[in-house]
């Protein structure tokens, strides 16, 4: 029987919400607890503080899941914020959404 696979894309910003990282990951916790830590000290989101979680999307597949965030990767800044408030209008970190 096949196993299911969650997939998610993400949007971190930082504190100020000025600066944005896009990533894909199957642990959504895991992988914010290492953007917290500073786990790659040397990366842009340790660089840049950037460690809030204001935008998720889960996928079943991961091939669809690297092509939006492929696809996220490329849109200007003023359309990331757009599709972010269409969740999150106070760009609140959604962590907790994974803490419950």
């Amino acid at each position: 029987m096949p196993r299911e696979h969650i997939y998610y894309i993400y949007i971190l910003t930082n504190i100020n919400n000025l600066r944005f990282y896009i990533g894909v990951t199957n642990n959504l916790l895991n992988r914010y607890r290492e953007h917290k830590n500073k786990k790659f000290p040397d990366c842009f989101t340790a660089k840049y503080n950037i460690n809030k979680i204001v935008y998720y999307e889960i996928f079943g597949d991961v091939e669809a899941a690297i092509n939006r965030e492929k696809e996220l990767k490329k849109w200007r800044r003023e359309k990331k914020i757009d599709l972010i408030k269409t969740q999150n209008i106070k760009f609140n970190d959604l962590i907790n959404d994974f803490l419950k």
